[in-house]
């Protein structure tokens, strides 16, 4: 990449938000921690300082010398980043005799400010901070405040250095996308990122790193794997070879339909039917972790011996993606998740890690897809965890609850399909709970389990809401379930949202 900002991340939660922002401005960036600016400045075009949970004040909070940045390279303060800029040069932030949280509106906007070019007085902005700016330091000349607020925004004079005390990242701030795109034509940004870019470059870097060496790559049936998995294609051909394991956890029928869909896409894959050998490695467990760990560990032995029937394999792929980057490298130097679904393989397996898509959101990934020409059913797929159905049957998996969820979420999807829900909902499938219910079906009482449906709208997974999907429809699907799937009598509707439920139930 030629040209990008570069975001340094205080900890918000979100920092990611802002990312996507620049990118859907078709402008490259990256997220970094805050403590890891890069000492080669070639290209960067501008800085982005994120919020952040802490108080500048504050002893342990984030901090991070600016001298080499600021008055150089275009910076701009959000929150956090803006009273640290202000604190760090002998201004005062305290702490404000409320919390400032919610929609504001501004108020006497220097409109002859680049940064505001185009925003007017009365403009909705989004706030959340505990702290306010209350003393600029001599250089620093406010431009903007709201009824509440006397100060809102500031640029320091001599510099191309702005701050804000709201959040123009998030979609309560109506004219947030105008600010930031104000800030990339004050960095002479070129905005050439589209996703026809990424995969010129990508495919002529894959083969530059690659060259004639053999890759195998883990397909999950997702969006991440497959995208990855046909622009590696795009770039070595033959030489690679995918390899989707059934660990008897998948949708209903959905082992056999993507082996068809990577066919249709020229893949060369080898398909393993090893539910036999998950389900005997998770009989008896109940414990959600253990069971992710069993089947974790049970993908890689199944994996590492497929993969070593290939000759000359030197790399192992993979369907990363950029949040899994990002919350893989904590800003406080822990690891936050491991995101690797083929975890140990690279050092147990001796081979080299490439991640193609290791720079893109989800969103993005999905662009990608599209201009690769895939079809819009594996593209547009909602999200399926990695252990699959084992973190929606609560308790000891057993292949009759296997059926008993499959057959419940195949009545589900399709008719999410029938009823042109499925695009609607970010995900949605059947949960097997650990009760059971007394019924009445025909003349005689029953006890059989029950299951609960769930679906969510989102648009990044790190919120989410449940989805208000229509009686009618809840209605049909209840009774087609109750009808047609052996062993269930009762089905219910989650309507928790994300947080303080998570999205799946385990």
């Amino acid at each position: 990449m030629t040209e990008k900002i570069v975001i340094l991340d205080f900890g918000s939660q979100t920092t990611q938000l802002i990312g996507r922002r620049i990118r859907e401005l078709n402008e490259y960036c990256e997220i970094l921690p805050y403590n890891k600016f890069p000492e080669d400045t070639t290209g960067i075009k501008g800085v982005i300082l994120s919020g952040s949970p802490f108080s500048v004040y504050d002893p342990t909070a984030f901090g991070t010398d600016l001298s080499n940045i600021r008055g150089r390279i275009p910076v701009l303060g959000i929150c956090y980043g803006a009273q640290y800029m202000v604190y760090s040069s002998g201004g005062k932030v305290e702490a404000a005799g409320s919390r400032e949280y919610g929609r504001a509106q501004l108020t006497s906007v220097d409109t002859t400010d680049p940064l505001l070019k185009g925003i007017q007085p009365g403009s909705q902005i989004w706030m959340s901070h505990g702290d306010s700016i209350t003393s600029l330091p001599a250089e620093f000349k406010r431009i903007a405040g709201t009824n509440d607020l006397d100060l809102a925004a500031y640029r320091v004079e001599g510099e191309k250095t702005w701050g804000v005390q709201f959040h123009p990242e998030v979609y309560h701030t109506l004219d947030g996308i105008l600010l930031l795109e104000n800030f990339l034509n004050i960095c002479g940004s070129q905005r050439t990122w589209s996703p026809a870019s990424f995969i010129e470059t990508t495919v002529q870097e894959l083969r530059d790193q690659l060259g004639n060496d053999k890759v195998v790559l883990g397909l999950s049936g997702g969006v991440d794997s497959s995208v990855a998995a046909v622009l590696l294609h795009r770039a070595i051909g033959d030489n690679l070879t995918c390899i989707f394991v059934d660990h008897g956890l998948l949708r209903k029928n959905e082992f056999e339909t993507v082996l068809r869909d990577y066919e249709h896409l020229g893949l060369k894959v080898i398909g393993v039917d090893a539910r036999e050998y998950f389900y005997t490695n998770l009989k008896g467990v109940t414990d959600p972790e253990k069971k992710r760990k069993i089947i974790g560990a049970g993908f890689i032995d199944v994996f590492d011996k497929e993969a070593h029937k290939i000759q000359d394999v030197k790399w192992l792929a993979q369907g990363t993606i950029y949040p899994d980057v990002i919350e893989s490298l904590s800003i406080t130097g822990t690891v936050i998740k491991s995101h690797h679904n083929v975890g140990g393989l690279p050092e147990r397996m001796n081979l080299k890690l490439c991640e193609p898509l290791r720079l893109l959101f989800k969103d993005e990934v999905r662009r990608v897809g599209t201009e690769l020409g895939m079809m819009r059913h594996l593209i547009k797929r909602q999200p399926f965890p990695g252990p699959g159905l084992a973190v929606r049957i609560l308790g000891e998996i057993t292949p009759e609850k296997v059926r008993i969820v499959q057959d419940a979420d195949d009545i589900f999807i399709n008719a999410l399909r029938e009823w042109n829900l499925y695009d609607k909902v970010w995900q949605a499938g059947v949960i097997l709970l650990p009760v059971q219910s007394v019924g009445v079906m025909g003349d005689e009482r029953t006890y059989e389990n029950a299951v609960a449906l769930r679906a969510v709208t989102s648009t990044d997974a790190m919120t989410a809401d449940w989805a208000q999907l229509p009686y009618e429809f809840l209605a049909r699907v209840s009774n087609d379930i109750i009808n047609k799937v052996k062993g269930v009598n009762r089905v219910v509707y989650d309507i928790s949202s994300k947080p303080p439920a998570t999205i799946e139930w385990e």
